[in-house]
This record gives C-alpha cells, sequence and structure tokens, in this order.
C-alpha cells in the first residue's frame, strides 16, 4: 500500500501546485507591463545583452508550453507570452532566455543535464515494464528489480539536476529585468512571484521521484534481506 500513498500524496501536491501557478500567471497575465514591451521584445532584449545572436525567439502554441531548445537554439514562447505586455510574461520570456544564456555560458547543470537526455530516453522507455516485471519476479530473482531500480534513480537524478537549472535560469532572468528597469519594483514582485511557483513544480516532481525511489529500493532490500 505504501506506493499507492506516496502516488496519492505527490498526485494531490502536484495538482495543487499547478492549480497556483496557473492562478498567478491569469493574475499576472492581468495587469499590463509599465514598459509596455511584449515577450517577444524582452526575450530578443536579454538574448542581444548577453551578446547571443544565434539564438531565435519564436511563438508556439498552448499555454505554458515555453521552453528553449538547445538543438535548435530557439527560445520558444507560448502565445499567450509572445505578444502579451504584462509582469507573467516578462518573467516568463525573461526566464527562457536564461537557459539561453546558460548554454552560451556552458553552465555546468545545464551540460550535466544535457548528457543525461539519451541515457534517461532509453531508461524512459523500457524502466516501468522493468520494474512491474521486477516486483512480480521478487521473490525469485532480485536482478530485475536491480535493474528497474537503477534506472529510476537515474531519472530521479535528472529531476534534482533540474533544480539548479531552472533556479539559476530564474535567477538570472530576475536580476536582468531588475537592472535593465524592464519591470517596475510591484511588476518585480509579480514575476518573482509568479516564477517561484514554477519552480515549485519541478520541486514536488523530484521529491514525488525520490520518494518512489525509496519506496522501490526498500523493496529490494527487504528482498535481500
Amino acid at each position: 500500500m505504501g506506493i499507492y500513498a506516496i502516488v496519492i500524496l505527490f498526485m494531490l501536491l502536484s495538482m495543487w501546485v499547478s492549480w497556483r501557478l496557473k492562478s498567478k500567471f491569469q493574475k499576472y497575465s492581468q495587469i499590463p507591463l509599465s514598459s509596455g514591451l511584449t515577450g517577444r521584445e524582452i526575450a530578443e532584449m536579454m538574448l542581444a545583452d548577453n551578446g547571443i545572436t544565434d539564438v531565435r525567439v519564436i511563438s508556439v502554441a498552448g499555454r505554458l508550453t515555453d521552453h528553449y531548445n538547445p538543438a535548435d537554439k530557439t527560445v520558444n514562447l507560448s502565445e499567450y507570452v509572445y505578444e502579451a505586455r504584462s509582469a507573467a510574461a516578462a518573467a516568463v520570456a525573461a526566464h527562457e532566455c536564461g537557459h539561453a544564456v546558460q548554454h552560451a555560458k556552458a553552465y555546468s547543470f545545464l551540460k550535466f543535464r544535457s548528457a543525461m537526455v539519451p541515457a534517461l530516453s532509453i531508461a524512459s522507455r523500457y524502466m516501468q515494464w522493468i520494474i512491474l516485471i521486477g516486483i512480480f519476479m521478487l521473490q525469485t530473482t532480485p536482478i530485475p528489480l536491480a535493474v528497474g531500480v537503477a534506472l529510476f534513480a537515474l531519472t530521479t537524478l535528472f529531476s534534482f539536476i533540474t533544480l539548479p537549472v531552472e533556479f539559476d535560469a530564474s535567477k538570472r532572468a530576475l536580476n536582468w529585468i531588475s537592472t535593465n528597469n524592464v519591470v517596475t519594483q510591484q511588476e518585480y514582485g509579480m514575476s518573482k512571484d509568479a516564477l517561484k511557483w514554477a519552480a515549485m513544480t519541478y520541486v514536488v516532481a523530484a521529491l514525488g521521484s525520490l520518494a518512489t525511489l525509496l519506496y522501490y529500493a526498500s523493496l529490494l532490500m527487504g528482498r535481500r534481506d
């Protein structure tokens, strides 16, 4: 029953954090930015200020679909951020450009996370099946579950490596929009609050992954005992 309690707990926590994030962005999206700049203009300004000329700012469909793609060097802003002129749009646009700055400056945690992606894609594809087989075969042999736990540990490590990457991108974003007077002091507080709740989604995901990993590891250790 332990795994079900863990899953339910973190599912509820994730839903609450997601709701808070959406409500914060909805609220701060309604407040016009004093500078009148759009998310696209803010992103282009931040890239230029950091001497980055080979990254494009493009619009993508959806809400909260914003991301930086290091493969093709694009800052992808959702349609609700790209042309928006709000504190929420400023925060998101600058945050995604923070990732572009990390890439340009070879930020160590981003390099580490990127290096893990190929192995992670393979692990994610087979991990759950291997763990399921391992649980069913636990009384016969611990090997399948041990392999599954190792793969799950890799995904958990990735979740925790993501945390400093996201926090650093937000720090770069907030420093830049404040230093360059993109936002007022009040708007800065809104941007900071919005990015805090965005970061919380990654924190909850990492902790949920760790709790699940510990549960599977306890099953494995119990078999060995």
